[in-house]
């Protein structure tokens, strides 16, 4: 009878083994960072607080950012369009208006919701509560101001763009 290699010689070793469906040799695994809310600086140049907490400059991610955009009762996050990126939107608490191409959407707690490449958007917190929404896009635009393009004046229009990171 021949011996069944062990549990150990069955695993590949992730440093030099390729990974299934992928040509070559796998990476080295990146070091894990996680982010608190504090150590990111508020954006406010479209309207709202805006937090990148996930991206190229903070963790070094390659093909999206994550964030949490904060809006008090009666705020805005101007109207902009994503060329490169969709962008994955889920309410946590509060109660947003979004526009999407002129369309007005009511968006709840637990709710989600995508916004494709080139479509308008808008969120209005209209509740009497604070509003807090986790946004992801991907995938990144080749340069990051690239990324957004505003159709109308944002609140704070003198305040620089998130620092995403990433492209070239």
């Amino acid at each position: 009878m021949t011996a069944q290699p062990s549990r150990t010689e069955q695993q590949p070793d992730r440093q030099t083994e390729p990974r299934p469906g992928q040509p070559g040799r796998a990476q080295p695994a990146k070091p894990v960072r996680v982010v608190s809310l504090d150590e990111v600086a508020p954006n406010r140049r479209r309207g709202g607080d805006l937090r990148v907490m996930l991206s190229p400059t903070t963790v070094g991610s390659t093909c999206g950012f994550m964030g949490l955009a904060i809006l008090a009762p009666g705020e805005t996050i101007s109207e902009h369009y994503h060329p490169y990126s969709e962008e994955f939107v889920h309410l946590v608490c509060g109660e947003l208006e979004v526009d999407l191409d002129g369309v007005t959407h009511t968006l709840r707690p637990e709710q989600s919701l995508m916004v494709p490449r080139h479509m308008r958007h808008r969120f209005r917190n209209t509740g009497p509560a604070e509003a807090r929404m986790v946004f992801q896009l991907a995938p990144l635009a080749p340069k990051p101001e690239l990324g957004h393009v505003d159709t109308e004046t944002p609140p704070v229009p003198d305040e620089s763009h998130p620092d995403i990171g990433g492209g070239s």
